[in-house]
């Protein structure tokens, strides 16, 4: 057997015990999106990746030990650094690197919730934001056709190599270098409109590039608590829908400036007290979580299981360590942070579920249980 013969067997083997681990959790659940996955081999769209390494980036290629069974692990894997497609190499020739992922190949799971959260049927004109590695398009054209399927990227590094992948899998979906806030008008209207980057805020092209009644899928991208929506598209640039129950964590849309957080010195001076509430509620597996960042936004944190950081522009800081925390600046956050704990509990402790989300123009809010209710958030 030749070794390209052996590679694809094994990679047929691995992508079906992939897809019965994903049935089993619960998470694929639509027998069209279960054969596309079946179909796809993954590790076309993945020759070369970086995998973690003492805090740093270690290069992985096609024919390294365990390369084919990172690629069908249900994990992220991260594609780019930095958004320099070139850092691979020197990782690859000098050793592990440094760098900001800026592309990655999500998890499976999380590609099958939102695949089977856009609800698409047979017909369906689909536009895909967030080419990367081209694996998520190739499933969609597998499940739609590929005459329906159109992928953007903003970064041609990305999406020349993404679209040269596809056709090399018998695939050949509208292909484009663009801003993803902008949508991709020559293909309009949609029926169903995917992210797959996060965004601060539904950007307006994209509801208005649905028919109303299609479907925008996306990832909101807050400092702390970020969440999937599904949003039924009105007219124009209005919609609404709901936040997933299902959690979801992607790199952001790169058109949007950002800018870099402060965080403080491992030992920085402040009032110190202690607190009953642990740090634990804050992270991402905590169920209050999200409410947090409803009522904190801006605010932004960092850390490990032991030591847990917030920190707000304004210069605000707390250090949470054990069962004492460090603040400092103009506002106590953990304090903040104790008073949205008992708020929450107050209004029966929410889950992501019972929220929502309304675009109406520039005016785009979260709110609790009903878009009249009294708990409403602006989205900034």
């Amino acid at each position: 057997m030749s070794v390209k013969a052996d590679v694809e067997g094994t990679a047929a083997r691995l992508r079906s015990r992939l897809v019965r681990a994903l049935i089993r959790n619960g998470t694929l659940t639509d027998v069209s999106w279960r054969d596309a996955f079946l179909t796809v081999p993954r590790h076309a769209f993945l020759p070369r990746y970086f995998q973690a390494r003492a805090g740093r980036w270690q290069a992985v290629e096609e024919g390294d030990e365990d390369w084919l069974t990172q690629i069908y692990a249900d994990r992220v894997l991260v594609t780019q650094l930095d958004g320099d497609s070139s850092r691979w190499a020197a990782a690859r020739n000098d050793g592990p690197v440094y760098g900001a992922p800026t592309c990655s190949s999500s998890m499976p799971t999380i590609m099958a919730v939102m695949l089977e959260a856009l609800l698409a049927e047979e017909n369906h004109r689909v536009l895909e934001v967030g080419t990367g590695t081209g694996y998520n398009a190739a499933l969609l054209c597998v499940r739609q056709g590929d005459n329906l399927v159109s992928t953007i990227d903003i970064d041609e590094s990305l999406a020349g190599p993404a679209e040269r992948r596809l056709a090399e899998c018998g695939l050949h979906p509208t292909c484009a270098v663009t801003d993803g806030v902008n949508g991709y008008p020559q293909g309009a209207p949609y029926d169903r409109v995917l992210c797959t980057c996060a965004v601060p805020r539904i950007p307006l092209a994209w509801l208005e590039q649905t028919r109303p009644g299609g479907i925008v899928v996306t990832t909101l991208s807050r400092p702390l608590g970020a969440g999937l929506v599904r949003i039924i598209a009105g007219e124009g640039a209005t919609g609404e829908g709901k936040v997933l129950a299902d959690d979801g964590r992607f790199m952001p849309l790169r058109a949007p400036q950002t800018h870099e957080v402060a965080w403080p010195e491992p030992d920085a001076p402040g009032s110190s007290r202690s607190t009953a509430l642990p740090a634990g509620v804050i992270s991402p597996t905590s169920p209050f979580e999200f409410f947090a960042g409803l009522e904190l936004p801006d605010v932004h944190a960092a850390g490990a299981a032991r030591c847990v950081l917030l920190t707000h522009p304004d210069g605000s800081w707390v250090r949470h360590e054990t069962d004492y925390v460090v603040q400092s600046g103009p506002r106590r956050l953990w304090d903040e942070i104790e008073q949205a704990y008992d708020l929450w509990q107050t209004l029966g402790e929410p889950r992501r579920a019972r929220f929502g989300v309304s675009v109406d123009g520039e005016h785009q809010e979260l709110w609790l249980d009903e878009p009249a209710g009294g708990y409403r958030w602006p989205l900034v």
